[in-house]
C-alpha cells in the first residue's frame, strides 16, 4: 500500500502548517546565513543581507506568485480568491528572481553597495535554497514529469518514500523535482569550489549561477508535465532559460573582453578559504 506524504506538517490552533512553507522558509534561512557570512568576508556587513531580505523576501514572494498567476490566468479568474492561497504551492522561482532582482538594484544604489558584489554574495545561497525548495514541491506533488513505471523508479535506487509519492493521478511519474534539486545542489558546490580557487572575476559567481541554473532548468523543464506554457508547446521557463543562458554568457564574455580593469572576486581576509 502506498504511503502518501501528508502535505500538512501540523496544526496550530486549527490552522494547518504545510511542509511546503516549512521547507521554503528553511531554504531562506540557510541562504541568509551563508550570504551573511560571505558578506563579512568581502568587506560588507552581515546586516546588509538582513536589511535587503526584510523587503526583498516579501517582494520576491509576491513576484513569484504574480508570475505563476499571470501565466495560468484563466484558472484564477474563475476563482480569484485562490490567488492569495499560496500555502498549497504556486510560486514560480523566475518570478521571484525578477522581482527580487529589481529590489536588489534599488537597495544597492540606496546603500552604495556594488551591485555585482552583492549578486556574487547571494548567488550560491540562492541556488542552494532552490535545491532545498524543490522538496516543498515534492510534498505538494508538484514539479513532476511524464508517466513512467515503478520499475524505472526502483532502478534509480530511490528511497521508497520518493517512489511511493511519485504515484500521482493514477500513474508513477518522473521525479523531476529531484532532478532539479540535485542539479541545484551540485551547482552550489561547483560555485563554492570555483569561488575558493579564485577562478571568478567580480560578477562572475552570479553569472555562473545563471548559466548553470538556466542550462539545467531548460532540459528538466522539458521533462515536466505540469509546466506553465507561453503559447502552443512553448514552456515559459524553457524560453526564459534559453534567453538567460545565452545572455549570461554574452555578458561574461563582453566584460572579460572589454574591461581590462575587471577585478578578481575578492573574499577579503577569511580565516579559511575552504569555508563555505
Amino acid at each position: 500500500m502506498l504511503a502518501v506524504v501528508d502535505r500538512v506538517a501540523f496544526e496550530v490552533f486549527g490552522v494547518a502548517i504545510y511542509w511546503y512553507a516549512i521547507i521554503i522558509v528553511t531554504g531562506v534561512i540557510i541562504a541568509m546565513f551563508l550570504s551573511s557570512r560571505e558578506a563579512v568576508r568581502v568587506g560588507l556587513k552581515a546586516d546588509d543581507v538582513t536589511d535587503f531580505m526584510l523587503v526583498g523576501l516579501p517582494v520576491a514572494l509576491i513576484g513569484a506568485r504574480l508570475y505563476y498567476v499571470l501565466f495560468d490566468l484563466p484558472t484564477y479568474l474563475n476563482n480569484p480568491l485562490q490567488i492569495f492561497n499560496v500555502r498549497s504551492g504556486g510560486l514560480a522561482i523566475y518570478g521571484g528572481l525578477i522581482a527580487g532582482g529589481l529590489w536588489l538594484i534599488i537597495f544597492c544604489r540606496h546603500h552604495f553597495i556594488p551591485i555585482w558584489k552583492f549578486l556574487d554574495i547571494a548567488a550560491p545561497s540562492i541556488i542552494l535554497a532552490q535545491g532545498i525548495g524543490r522538496w516543498g514541491n515534492f510534498m505538494n506533488h508538484e514539479a513532476y514529469g511524464a508517466i513512467t513505471t515503478k520499475t524505472f523508479l526502483t532502478n534509480l535506487h530511490l528511497p521508497q518514500f520518493i517512489i511511493e509519492n511519485m504515484y500521482i493521478d493514477g500513474h508513477f511519474r518522473q521525479p523531476t523535482f529531484l532532478y532539479e534539486s540535485l542539479w541545484n545542489i551540485l551547482g552550489f558546490l561547483i560555485l563554492i569550489i570555483l569561488r575558493n580557487k579564485k577562478v571568478f572575476k567580480e560578477g562572475e559567481v552570479f553569472l555562473g549561477y545563471i548559466i548553470w541554473y538556466s542550462f539545467g532548468r531548460f532540459f528538466i523543464e522539458g521533462m515536466r508535465s505540469d509546466s506553465l506554457y507561453l503559447f502552443g508547446a512553448i514552456r515559459i521557463s524553457q524560453a526564459l532559460s534559453f534567453v538567460l543562458f545565452f545572455a549570461a554568457w554574452g555578458v561574461l564574455l563582453y566584460r572579460r573582453k572589454n574591461n581590462a580593469k575587471l577585478k578578481d572576486y575578492d573574499r577579503g581576509h577569511g580565516n579559511n578559504r575552504f569555508l563555505i
